[in-house]
């Protein structure tokens, strides 16, 4: 059961990239609950349009790739011109997969970087005078591999860092008007991300052994995570990332990534 008060985001225009699938359209779906107006933003036109449908409340699906940087901001003109200035934006367009680094082209590489971490510059560098401040809540989907270095996983940790210092440096520049925080989710049951990085149940039973809690986590806990760095009860909250992941990163993962990924 929630802890936030229906009607919280009354009013309050939210604005989600990558919004159209796992955490996001979970993270899209509890503000619009919440009475938030939501955008969510993702590549494909069609599940842009089922997204939408399927959070309901009026949300608007949009289309563009977080790379292109004049697309998406119009896009999120689109979205402001219907919702109003953004009281939320959250980032977490996002591309993985398993493959050492001399198995990994150049432009693997590249295409996660631009995703994750230059994506997510673009997203916050264009919703900037679009947002309603003082105020606004800016949220960064980061993970793990941020601060845990992982074998097999050399693109994704290296975007995954310059996304945690991105949020503490926009913090700095952007206060006391804007807060900047960042989520970073741990295994979480029926995502596209466990599905790639835990593709057999081998990897499954060890992820499992490495969680304190001893259980996966549910997308709606990502969620009540996201709602609860941009409400009041996070006022003082800025350049933070948050873990969400029953303490997954207190161990070490690298022994299975490798050998999942070696075999």
């Amino acid at each position: 059961m929630s802890a936030f008060r229906d009607g919280l985001f009354q009013g309050k225009s939210v604005f989600v990239a990558g919004g159209t699938s796992g955490i996001n359209l979970g993270i899209a779906k509890r503000f619009a609950d919440l009475g938030a107006k939501v955008a969510v933003l993702g590549r494909n036109p069609e599940k842009a349009a089922f997204a939408a449908a399927d959070i309901g409340h009026d949300a608007l699906g949009l289309t563009a790739d977080v790379r292109d940087y004049a697309a998406l901001r119009a896009a999120m003109e689109q979205a402001a011109e219907k919702n109003g200035a953004f009281d939320v934006v959250v980032s977490g367009a996002a591309g993985n997969f398993l493959a050492p680094a001399l198995g990994m082209s150049a432009n693997g590489f590249k295409t996660v970087v631009d995703i994750d971490l230059i994506g997510t510059f673009n997203v916050f560098r264009g919703c900037h005078d679009l947002l309603n401040k003082p105020g606004a809540s800016l949220i960064a989907i980061t993970a793990g591999q941020a601060v845990n270095a992982k074998p097999l996983q050399v693109h994704a940790c290296a975007a995954k860092a310059g996304i945690n210092q991105m949020v503490r440096v926009l913090a700095m520049e952007w206060g006391p008007d804007v807060r900047v925080n960042g989520i970073s989710p741990g295994p979480i049951s029926g995502t596209e991300g466990m599905a790639r990085l835990a593709p057999n149940t081998d990897d499954h039973d060890t992820y499992f052994e490495r969680i304190p809690l001893k259980r996966w986590g549910e997308i709606e806990e990502v969620a009540e995570a996201a709602v609860f760095l941009s409400s009041e009860s996070a006022a003082y909250f800025t350049g933070t990332i948050l873990d969400c992941d029953g303490g997954s990163q207190l161990g070490d993962a690298s022994r299975t990534s490798l050998e999942s990924g070696l075999a």
